[in-house]
């Protein structure tokens, strides 16, 4: 992490890295229901112009949720037994994510808002490589809710 983003409250994801795999990539693919041979085949992928296998666009949501979390806990510390919530992210490449990977998230809070009785936190987090190549900078949206989550119905409704 370089000593400016030490210095303006930019969190480095707690996890340090992580190794992106043609398995790991073929795994989301399937469980988001997307059949595009890109994202299982080297052959197609290759023959798509790309040097290996890529991830599709929401895989990135694997690197930067657990550094959205720490920087919303390091900067709401009574949140670490609530409950947060994903509300909603976007992403903005430089690059499609590929096999061989390993990527670094840096989080920072953009913005906190006290709504009802949940805190939401929106951050963006900047996604490298471990040779500090830019891949991407996503922007999420979290909600800390209280422990116990939402409110409890009324009993008389």
């Amino acid at each position: 992490m370089s000593a400016s983003h030490e210095q303006s409250g930019w969190i480095r994801d707690p996890g340090q890295h992580y190794e992106v795999s043609r398995v790991k990539i073929a795994e989301f693919a399937e469980a988001i229901g997307d059949p595009n041979p890109v994202y299982r085949d080297r052959a197609a992928a290759r023959q798509a112009g790309y040097l290996d296998v890529i991830a599709p666009p929401t895989f990135a949501v694997v690197v930067v949720m657990p550094a959205s979390i720490a920087a919303t806990r390091n900067a709401l510390p009574d949140t670490a037994s609530s409950v947060v919530v994903h509300v909603e992210q976007s992403f903005h490449y430089a690059r499609p994510i590929r096999a061989g990977d390993e990527l670094h998230a840096e989080s920072l809070v953009t913005g906190i808002r006290d709504m009802r009785r949940s805190m939401v936190v929106t951050t963006r987090t900047d996604v490298r490589t471990a040779e500090g190549e830019h891949v991407c900078t996503a922007y999420v949206t979290l909600a800390a809710l209280p422990e116990g989550g939402r409110d409890e119905p009324s009993r008389n409704a």
